[in-house]
């Protein structure tokens, strides 16, 4: 993204306390910021339309539903050039969470979740290493989620 964005504080303030708990009403965001909740309408809308805010998602536990195993891969490529068409390939794989065009040993980094170990091989076996211009990969499995969070936008605010 080239252009700078003209975010001022009330737009730092709503992002950050809609990364704390989106589920807040405009109305109840408003009361806490001081302002009404259209003017939360409206900030939210422009924040969607300059790409800042992409949606709003329910943060599930996904063990809670069964998926006991994350895995990290790392993916080799023949050629850096296939990254797009192989990107492509691993979109249609749906227990590949994360994706990321990366420098260093790997062409690509993914994340992925399973409900039990044989999913796991299956999405290595039988999805992954049938892709064209996938070289090899390196799987390294999650033992622990220590923490995941944001970062934290209010250290941006002026």
């Amino acid at each position: 993204m080239g252009t700078k964005l003209n975010l001022d504080k009330l737009d730092l303030q709503i992002i950050h306390a809609m990364m704390e708990d989106a589920s807040i009403s405009y109305a109840d965001l408003g009361k806490k910021l001081f302002v009404s909740g259209g003017t939360i309408h409206v900030r939210i809308k422009k924040l969607q339309e300059l790409g800042v805010v992409k949606g709003t998602k329910l943060n599930v536990d996904l063990k809670h539903l069964g998926y006991d195993i994350t895995a990290f891969v790392g993916i080799y490529l023949e050629k850096s050039s296939l990254y797009d068409v192989v990107s492509e390939e691993l979109k249609k794989i749906p227990e590949i969470i994360r994706l990321n065009y990366t420098t260093g040993n790997y062409s690509m980094f993914i994340e992925v979740v399973c409900k039990d170990i044989n999913q796991l091989r299956f999405v290595l076996h039988d999805s992954l290493q049938k892709i064209k211009g996938i070289e090899r990969t390196e799987t390294l499995i999650s033992l622990d989620e220590s923490f995941s969070r944001n970062v934290p936008v209010t250290r941006l605010i002026p």
